[in-house]
């Protein structure tokens, strides 16, 4: 039976790849926000009493106002909808050798070096698209896009400002920070930068007009709100905004945002909240006061915009890994609502009561393509991925849901968001207010836990390995004994510059690249986008219903 099950999904894979149809609403897998690295087997092949826990990284202790409570538990067991017990993700079990054995060396690098985003004359090659709407990508058939249109030119200033054709900027401004465990290092398939963006209201001084420090300082104190921590920034004359940011109780020069925070009073003659201990800065601030925008803890204030590209690894003359200049995907984010800690707190309790109630029940997220997934908490996830000849075109609503579940429910995150919270800041360059192509990896200590452990190297210890599938060779050589204790001089090497562990070889980079390759040619996204060449053989095929993983489950 099992046999018959798989072939029916090869063949229904073989039909689909041949189009994808992207108003096409009903899914091949209605619980892809369920990743294929949910079904890594935790028990050790080489060794049955071994365990490896690849799950903590994203199920993990929640930090307010993630009021996801119960999320490290599911590093305990396979706690699936009868639905997803069979494992949806077919592509893991695909050999792909004879496909990328067929592509030469010189054939992928030369098409990871061609950009399919900019064209030679600068322009964005998407918007361009997307104002012209092909009729295939008209979700609602309206005529237009409803969605967000790419106008980030990745043309960098010495402070990380995105900045167009006219040399304005576009308000999208890169920051370096520690890429996730296992899946978002480099060596294991992809190198990704992140930009974050604030609504036009942060950009000005009081006055309405467009100020660049107005705009450096609120990135900075929405960093300390979401981060819940003090930050170092460039030094400020307080008196340029008569906001006391360092908490000093005067006005003078501030080299740090302090985070202090007080619930605001409320007034009820004016109907309004007042005696914020923490401000914005600029006309912002005029609008917090109004009640016109919100503030807290842990939150970004409503209209802020993520937006992350994917890319191949591509290769120095001295065989050194840099991020390509093609793009495997482009993935925006935006919140389009402000909740409240309260209205947070129900909506997992909400979702806690439906799954203790309903287990079986799949998620449901509304929208579509071209505004993207509602996860329910103010966000909305859209995305482009490469096309059959590698142009980006729109992803499907069910290649959307692939990325919907990591950022709605999980202990990992900080309101719906993975990486604002690791992004580098006091001793870094810039604070961390920089791009990849301005700066890489190399010469980046190991992060620091609050254990004085270091969070790389305690993830090989946890996990016996440097990728949820354990299936990076390379790693394994490098980190490794035969019992699989770690080698203590590799590990002294990560402490140092965590390129070590994060950054693959030439050849292990190529073969990667050639994998996914693969994958855009068949266009067989919903069947899994993780780049391999040989199957799987340490995912369940299969799990049983609240199925154990024999995982002692670790706190953060």
């Amino acid at each position: 039976m099992k046999y018959l099950f798989f072939l029916l999904l090869i063949t229904i894979e073989s039909l689909h790849a041949s189009k994808v149809d992207l108003k096409d609403t009903i899914f091949y897998n209605p619980t892809a926000y369920i990743t294929s690295q949910c079904y890594t087997k935790t028990i050790h092949e080489k060794d049955n009493k071994l365990l490896s826990n690849p799950c903590y990284s994203c199920h993990r202790k929640n930090k307010i106002p993630n009021f996801t409570s119960s999320d490290s538990d599911l590093q305990e067991e396979y706690s699936f909808p009868s639905s997803a017990l069979k494992n949806p993700w077919i592509n893991l079990f695909k050999d792909r050798t004879k496909q990328v054995s067929k592509i030469s060396d010189q054939e992928i690098l030369k098409y990871i070096k061609q950009n399919n985003y900019i064209d030679k004359n600068r322009n964005i090659i998407l918007a361009k698209k997307l104002k012209n709407l092909p009729t295939n990508w008209d979700a609602n058939n309206n005529g237009k896009w409803d969605g967000y249109i790419p106008d980030c030119y990745y043309n960098f200033d010495k402070e990380g400002f995105d900045r167009n054709n006219k040399g304005d900027i576009t308000g999208w401004r890169a920051f370096a920070y520690y890429p996730f465990l296992g899946t978002f290092w480099p060596t294991n398939g992809s190198i990704d930068d992140v930009l974050i963006r604030l609504p036009k209201i942060f950009w000005k001084d009081k006055k309405g007009k467009i100020d660049l420090e107005v705009y450096k300082t609120n990135l900075s104190i929405v960093e300390s709100l979401l981060k819940q921590k003090d930050i170092s920034i460039e030094n400020i004359d307080e008196s340029k905004f008569g906001i006391d940011l360092n908490k000093n109780g005067k006005i003078d020069i501030a080299s740090k945002i302090v985070f202090k925070w007080k619930i605001p009073d409320y007034d009820i003659s004016t109907n309004k909240l007042k005696n914020f201990t923490m401000s914005y800065v600029g006309l912002a601030q005029i609008a917090l006061l109004n009640n016109q925008i919100h503030i807290a803890p842990g939150l970004y204030p409503k209209g802020t915009e993520f937006l992350h590209s994917v890319r191949y690894l591509d290769i120095t003359k001295n065989s050194q890994i840099k991020i390509s200049s093609r793009m495997k995907e482009l993935r925006y984010a935006k919140k389009r609502y402000w909740s409240t800690y309260s209205q947070l707190e129900q909506i997992s309790a909400e979702e806690m009561k439906d799954e203790s109630d309903y287990p079986d029940r799949a998620e449901k997220y509304t929208g579509n393509i071209e505004i993207g997934l509602n996860n329910k908490r103010g966000w909305y996830y859209q995305g482009f991925i490469e096309d059959e000849k590698g142009n980006l075109r729109p992803q499907s609503k069910e290649e959307t849901l692939y990325c919907i579940g990591c950022h709605s429910n999980i202990g990992a995150i900080a309101d719906s968001t993975f990486v604002f919270q690791r992004k580098f800041d006091t001793k870094s360059l810039k604070y961390g207010w920089y791009h990849w192509t301005q700066k890489g990896l190399k010469g980046i200590n190991d992060k620091k836990l609050i254990s004085n452990k270091t969070e790389y190297a305690r993830y090989l210890q946890l996990n016996k390995s440097g990728d949820e599938f354990r299936a990076n060779d390379e790693i394994m050589k490098k980190f490794f004994n035969k019992d699989l204790s770690l080698k203590k001089d590799a590990l002294n090497k990560l402490k140092k510059d965590i390129t070590f562990l994060i950054m693959p070889s030439k050849q292990r980079a190529l073969k990667l690249n050639k994998a996914y390759k693969v994958i855009v040619e068949e266009q067989s996204f919903i069947y899994g986008r993780d780049a391999h060449i040989k199957p799987i053989n340490t995912v369940h095929k299969v799990v049983k219903e609240n199925q154990l993983t024999k995982i002692k489950k670790v706190n953060n």
